[in-house]
């Protein structure tokens, strides 16, 4: 026994799990406003054949109550015309349509309650039915937009891991690096150009302080030359011509260094 109720309540557990993943609210707000259209149908139809019965009531009750009054008149008649058997018949047939109509007004009382409950049921339903339609419409544009919000956020989701988008974005980045990359070889490009003009302009000062230096040299050595020595000229000129040989070769090498 216990094994099958938990089964039984293992299905039902499912089936509900089941009904509310399937349920779609649009769908089942006009459903149940159906439902209650429905249901007010059957009681307008309640409502006219109770008061249809409410109404045969009263007029057997009518009826009734005329006879009374007749059978009462004839008792009247009777008695005067000195029928006293025939009068008490008539009072007789008066005391039965008496109790037809008691029995029939008590009836038609009850059936008047029934009636006046049966239209206070049917004019609030009528009123539910109304302001369910207005909510219905407004629980609906709700539900559409919280999908449509729902639809949205799924697809802005897929875009992280959609592989067009990231190709996308692999290319985007891509391209940056290419524009980047081309910028930093014509930065380089345009140094390159300033050291190679730097440099020519730099031999251009070179040669002209290597000629400043051979003039100062050459009256150097003329002046050297001038005064008395122990040394002959020729011999004053050697020594500072090799000197002098001797410093521009080591100027040269250091100015091919550099």
């Amino acid at each position: 026994m216990g094994l099958l109720d938990r089964l039984s309540r293992l299905l039902r557990a499912n089936l509900n799990a089941f009904v509310s993943e399937v349920e779609d609210p649009v769908k089942i707000l006009d459903q149940s406003v159906a439902d209650m259209q429905e249901d007010l149908v059957k009681l307008r139809q309640a409502v006219a054949m109770a008061i249809t019965s409410q109404k045969r009531l009263e007029n057997q009750a009518n009826q009734a109550k005329e006879q009374v009054e007749n059978w009462f008149s004839r008792a009247e008649l009777a008695l005067k015309k000195g029928e006293e058997d025939l009068a008490r018949e008539a009072l007789s047939r008066k005391k039965t349509f008496q109790d037809t109509f008691e029995s029939l007004t008590r009836q038609f009382q009850t059936q008047n309650g029934q009636v006046e409950k049966l239209k206070k049921s049917l004019l609030l339903l009528e009123r539910k039915i109304a302001e369910a339609r207005t909510k219905k419409d407004m629980l609906k544009a709700r539900a559409q937009a919280a999908k449509a919000q729902q639809q949205i956020q799924s697809a802005v989701g897929d875009l992280g891991s959609n592989s067009a988008m990231a190709a996308f974005e692999r290319m985007e980045d891509k391209v940056e690096a290419l524009e980047a990359s081309g910028q930093a070889a014509l930065e380089l490009a345009g140094e390159d150009l300033e050291s190679k003009f730097a440099a020519l302009e730099g031999v251009d000062d070179i040669e002209e302080e290597l000629e400043e230096l051979r003039s100062q040299l050459k009256s150097g050595v003329e002046a050297i030359a001038l005064p008395p020595s122990d040394l002959s000229i020729n011999e004053v000129k050697t020594v500072e011509i090799k000197e002098v040989e001797i410093e521009l070769e080591e100027m040269k090498k250091s100015i091919d260094n550099d």
